[in-house]
């Protein structure tokens, strides 16, 4: 009984000792994980190394090896090439540069201070406020609809109805763009029609040769091969004007007489400024004056041409010059309102009066 007793209070007795050490061990355990809390270091300064607070390596570079007392900055080394840090830290290295994805491009380069900046590419978006996973293709506007804002790498194409306001003046100045162009063809073709010399044949009863001259667009070519067969004969020679041939053949007309004599012929050189500028030349070939004259005048204006020709052919005829016989010829060539006007002018200024009143 008694060695019973013994033992038991020999269990006791080891029980109360393994407490008593469990007690100790919680106790300096306590103690060293309070000292590790209560150390407090200054956020954005400071880090904290082994319970000491260490001050932070600038922009760019990290810790090397830390500090071995408080307030304290370590060995701090700069950042190798595609290493970066953005702010004051207590890193034990740098970071790795971002690689942009293959549907972005680099926006901005990394560099030991900063991560590469990415953006998508062109035609691609990526909004702001949502996670860029991955690179959605911009939005077109449907046919009915019109661009308010173009496509950005963080923002979608935005769209909006086309106002019918806006279709309306297109289709106006669609039909107002027709009609003048319509217009313009219209007054084109008149112009063109009007401004066309008449194509009526006239038919030269010169002696020397029977000339037909077309009126038209070969006008020019018509007169440079009457110029050349012209100019094959005599310059000084005069040519015979055609009023002096077959008379019987040609309706009379009531002759004219002036009332002041030369003076009265040579003031109504004047009026034959009616006479039409497409029969110039013939008009004087036919009453009698050379190529060469004609083109002595060319450098003249239209009307200064007809009085410089008149007063050589008043020259060259002499007293024979007669104003009739410009009006014959006039009336000859098809001419014959202008003949008309040129004769009532001639009157009602008191140069001719009618032979038979």
């Amino acid at each position: 009984m008694r060695y019973i007793l013994f033992l038991i209070l020999l269990l006791l007795n080891a029980v109360h000792a393994a407490k008593s050490h469990l007690d100790l061990a919680w106790a300096q355990g306590s103690i060293k994980n309070r000292s590790s809390r209560d150390v407090s270091c200054i956020e954005g300064m400071e880090h904290e190394h082994d319970n000491i607070c260490c001050l932070n390596c600038p922009t760019g570079t990290y810790v090397k090896k830390y500090c071995v007392a408080p307030s304290e900055k370590g060995v701090c080394e700069p950042c190798e090439f595609d290493k970066y840090t953005e702010h004051d830290n207590g890193l034990p290295k740098c970071l790795s540069c971002t690689k942009c994805r293959i549907d972005q491009e680099t926006k901005e380069k990394c560099t030991n201070t900063q991560d590469t900046q990415c953006k998508c590419k062109q035609g691609s978006f990526c909004s702001l406020d949502q996670a860029c996973e991955v690179c959605k293709k911009c939005s077109r506007c449907r046919d009915d609809e019109e661009v308010e804002k173009s496509c950005t790498d963080i923002s979608n194409t935005v769209c909006r109805k086309r106002s019918s306001s806006g279709s309306s003046k297109s289709v106006t100045v669609i039909v107002v763009v027709a009609f003048i162009a319509v217009l313009a063809f219209i007054v084109g073709i008149v112009y063109w029609t009007k401004s066309k010399p008449n194509r009526k044949a006239v038919t030269s009863r010169s002696p020397r040769e029977m000339v037909r001259i077309c009126m038209g667009d070969s006008e020019e070519v018509k007169e440079e091969n009457q110029n050349a067969q012209n100019s094959k004969m005599d310059d000084d020679s005069q040519f015979q004007p055609f009023l002096d041939q077959n008379y019987a053949e040609r309706k009379p007309i009531r002759r004219l007489v002036p009332l002041n004599g030369e003076e009265s012929l040579k003031k109504s050189f004047d009026f034959f400024e009616e006479m039409d500028v497409h029969y110039h030349s013939r008009f004087f070939r036919f009453i009698g004056l050379s190529d060469n004259s004609i083109k002595s005048a060319e450098s003249f204006f239209p009307e200064d041409r007809v009085y410089e020709l008149l007063k050589i052919w008043m020259e060259k005829e002499g007293l024979k010059a007669d104003f009739n016989s410009l009006i014959e010829a006039l009336i000859y060539l098809d001419q014959r309102m202008s003949a008309e006007n040129i004769i009532t002018k001639a009157i009602i200024n008191g140069y001719f009066k009618y032979e038979d009143e």
